[in-house]
């Protein structure tokens, strides 16, 4: 049996980074030795380098993604990408493996970009009917009384969340319950991305659902429910422990049925590939799903939401990662990767 030479890339240019680093670790801790090589992958904005077991790095040759370890040239069948934000989740990546014709992990180029962006993600869920809440998308450096003129002529009522458009794990985002705080919020969104969305809060239960093609099959994991200490599922509850996240959510059966029915539209609605996790919010007043957003590179480290959900529903994370590559594989060999450069 063929074993196949995996690099697993992590790190990233973003404020992820080092979310990108442990969910990297994960993944190469978890893939099976017996089907995969794997490698370490630092994409970081100092250098692109392997990472070996004794700790030296091997830097990679960016005109075909290889690197030389001892005295041998390494070259990767495949490349599972854990880097969160840029560039691995906003398409950047994606272009430049699709020139190499390297196979990886993952959303093509566009569908990367089209995600990544908050705004443009709302647009195209809502053509395919699923529902976003009513927002705003205004430049971060926007003067704050038009941008509150804008959110009045939408009927946005407080609170509302201010959100960088091109960013992930809360980073930027704040909750405005006040409009004199509106001008900061949009300066602290501006520190992450050029444009902002100031997006109608809707009170209820957070909540994510991973999604991922395994067997040739779209196929809709656990509901985890998130409970945060906080205003909203911010950094702190995300990653340093304020928050209680309850896998399967403690929903209504119908409930649960409307939102695997509208994560599953969106995979597919959206040409989405890999594993991917739609988050909405059930409005506590009508019993609803609002999507929030959509993560095409959620979190795979110890605390993450979809290890969670993949335990839960009975496999085991090697596994998860080991279907995730030979979709990978499989899709490589119909789609034809070519090399360009």
């Amino acid at each position: 049996m063929q074993r196949y030479r995996i690099g697993v890339l992590m790190g990233g240019s973003s404020s992820e980074v080092q979310i990108s680093l442990q969910s990297g670790q994960a993944v190469y801790e978890h893939l099976d030795p017996s089907l995969f090589e794997p490698y370490r992958i630092h994409i970081l904005s100092n250098g692109w380098y392997v990472l070996d077991d004794e700790g030296r790095s091997h830097e990679v040759d960016r005109n075909d993604f290889s690197c030389r370890m001892n005295g041998q040239k390494v070259q990767f069948d495949a490349l599972f990408n854990a880097i969160h934000g840029k560039p691995g989740e906003d398409g950047t990546l994606q272009g430049y493996l699709e020139l190499l014709g390297i196979p990886y992990t993952g959303c093509a180029p566009l569908e990367m970009a089209l995600t990544f962006d908050k705004a443009a993600c709302n647009v195209q869920a809502a053509a395919l009917g699923v529902p976003t809440a009513p927002s705003v998308h205004t430049a971060a450096t926007a003067d704050p009384a038009t941008v509150r003129q804008q959110c009045a002529d939408r009927g946005l009522r407080l609170p509302v969340f201010v959100k960088p458009t091109r960013s992930g794990s809360s980073f930027g985002v704040t909750k405005v319950n006040r409009w004199d705080d509106l001008a900061a919020a949009l300066a602290e969104a501006g520190k992450e991305s050029p444009f902002a969305l100031v997006e109608q809060g809707v009170l209820g239960t957070e909540v994510g659902c991973g999604v991922a093609r395994l067997n040739g099959q779209t196929t809709v994991l656990e509901i985890t429910e998130i409970v945060s200490q906080n205003e909203f599922f911010d950094y702190e509850a995300k990653y340093q422990g304020a928050s209680q996240e309850i896998t399967p959510a403690r929903l209504s059966k119908a409930t649960a049925e409307e939102i695997h029915d509208l994560a599953h539209r969106l995979y597919e609605g959206m040409h989405l590939r890999g594993v991917v996790r739609c988050d909405f919010i059930v409005d506590q007043a009508t019993g609803r799903p609002t999507l929030i957003e959509i993560n095409s590179v959620p979190g795979l480290g110890p605390a993450s939401i979809v290890p969670q959900q993949v335990l839960a529903g009975g496999r085991t994370l090697t596994d998860f990662f080991t279907l995730l590559l030979h979709e990978t594989l499989s899709d490589a060999q119909n789609r034809a990767f070519s090399r360009v450069l």
